[in-house]
């Protein structure tokens, strides 16, 4: 752009101390994506093995809870923040980007590709051994979640060009950001290039990593324009999807038209922009719960498992779905609509796979220092 270069552009500076807020908003991202999936899956089982579906399918209006819920943005969002403020400790140390990009790749892909690796061959295994021709279904939807981590780390692979466009442009990298976004969307929705639209899986979770480069200077504004943003989010969500051309949902629900998620659309934007307002408004109550020494506790304690959890949270799920099928003599969840009996067992079925995964984590988990992504 005409007249900004460099120099005009605001500095990447060193960041504050560790924010207890930060890691909380990153632990808690994930443990809401952990409890969804054990709480709200339901396995449809017929003669090709098991499909999941949720009650968003069954029970009408439930789909708002996903504006809250659907916390993917979010993470990404903090990431980012956390990978612009780690790559400012690391230049004080004299590491080079190369390297840094490198090592944060590194840490994050070797667990995921050995879990992703031992479910493989397990499956493999099992289908030589026993015949049952579906389990490559079962490896499929173990593995599945491990996608937003396959897309984390495209975006480190794409920490230079970022860190280039935040410097070089500022502000103006998230409107052009956000209006790829909207541009993909016309061409998919409008024009039926229905492949275009996988570009969105790194526009949009692009958009919100690069918007948490602006975390410190959004944390420094006064409380009113936490609300406006808020509400801006708010509006945009309801504008959005009651165009009618949006579903309503966050996450994919079949029978939908399409998923605001697969591939990403521009309600996630503005579900983007609604979250960021809403930790901002909630920010003061929390930051005040987090000084307490049982609260950081429990904040070191679930940032210490977060990852690892999200890891082996769906090996543990089918490890419980498995027991209950052999204890039962039946698989478990036939697709019909969740009565009530279904709801009041949510939390066994949280439990049940909590349990199966912890060994898990003890056995293959438990060496990992997941603070090497952190700040």
């Amino acid at each position: 752009m005409g007249g900004h270069d460099d120099a005009a552009a605001p500095p990447v500076t060193s960041g504050p101390p560790r924010d207890r807020y930060v890691d909380w908003l990153r632990a808690f991202s994930l443990i809401v994506v952990v409890v969804w999936h054990w709480a709200f899956t339901i396995l449809q089982w017929g003669p090709d093995g098991p499909s999941p579906t949720s009650p968003l399918g069954f029970t009408s209006g439930l789909w708002i809870l996903t504006w809250l819920l659907q916390v993917l943005p979010l993470f990404f969002y903090v990431g980012g923040y956390v990978h612009l403020l780690s790559w400012n400790r690391a230049c004080e140390r004299g590491v080079g980007l190369g390297t840094f990009v490198w090592r944060r790749i590194r840490g994050l892909a070797i667990p995921a590709l050995v879990l992703a690796g031992t479910w493989i061959v397990l499956g493999a295994i099992v289908t030589w051994a026993f015949g049952i021709e579906w389990m490559d279904r079962v490896v499929l939807l173990v593995i599945s979640p491990l996608w937003f981590i396959g897309v984390y780390l495209v975006l480190i692979a794409l920490l230079p060009l970022a860190l280039w466009l935040h410097r070089r442009y500022d502000v103006l990298a998230l409107i052009w950001l956000a209006g790829a976004a909207l541009v993909v969307d016309v061409l998919r929705l409008r024009y039926g290039y229905e492949a275009v639209g996988w570009l969105n899986m790194i526009i949009v979770w692009g958009l919100a990593h690069q918007a948490g480069f602006f975390y410190a200077r959004v944390v420094a504004l006064p409380r009113r324009f936490d609300v406006a943003i808020l509400w801006t989010g708010l509006f945009a969500l309801f504008g959005l999807v009651y165009s009618g051309i949006y579903p309503g949902s966050m996450v994919g629900v079949p029978g939908d038209k399409l998923s605001n998620m697969a591939p990403p659309t521009f309600v996630i934007v503005a579900l983007l922009i609604f979250q960021i307002g809403l930790v901002e408004v909630v920010r003061p109550s929390m930051e005040r719960l987090l000084e307490h020494p049982r609260w950081q506790r429990v904040n070191e304690t679930v940032n210490r498992f977060a990852l690892p959890l999200f890891l082996f949270h769906t090996t543990g799920m089918a490890i419980w779905v498995a027991l209950t099928w052999w204890l039962s003599g039946s698989p478990t969840g036939r697709g019909s609509p969740p009565d009530l009996f279904w709801w009041l067992e949510r939390p066994l079925a949280v439990g049940g796979a909590l349990v199966c995964t912890l060994p898990v984590i003890m056995l293959f988990g438990r060496r990992r220092k997941t603070d090497r992504t952190r700040a």
